[in-house]
């Protein structure tokens, strides 16, 4: 069978590295599907979850903004967070978004709303990940 070499990066380490099966990424335009020998693809990514199926089994991260490229055998993800469903606390997710959702409401500039948005977004795809899990 073939596969893909599956590399996510965060500015802090090399978060996953791996031979999968297949990918799904949460992509600006949706969610984009990746079997080997996919064509070249260099893609935004927004924050949500990305899943790999590997020897039958599947494995969701919670990722934030970033960027894939995708080659015939290779996936490399640049992002600013990239997080297993088992080292994501479900409490601090949670007041994040209760955070940001609170600050929301106040008075902010453009730039400040979008860090907002960006911190709300990545709190929220952690929440899905862990809940995910569990069901």
């Amino acid at each position: 069978m073939r596969t893909l070499r599956l590399e996510i990066v965060t500015p802090e380490a090399k978060a996953y590295s791996e031979d999968v099966e297949m990918v799904v990424l949460p992509g600006m335009d949706g969610e984009l599907g990746v079997y080997p020998q996919h064509v070249p693809v260099l893609t935004t990514l927004k924050p949500g979850e990305l899943r790999v199926f590997k020897g039958g089994a599947q494995t969701s991260l919670a990722v934030g903004e970033g960027f894939a490229e995708i080659t015939s055998d290779s996936i490399s993800v640049l992002t600013d967070m990239a997080l297993e469903s088992s080292t994501i606390d479900e409490a601090a997710a949670e007041e994040a978004v209760a955070r940001a959702q609170a600050a929301m409401k106040e008075d902010h500039g453009a730039e400040e709303v979008a860090s907002i948005q960006a911190s709300l977004q990545k709190a929220l795809a952690q929440l899905h990940v862990k809940r995910r899990q569990r069901h």
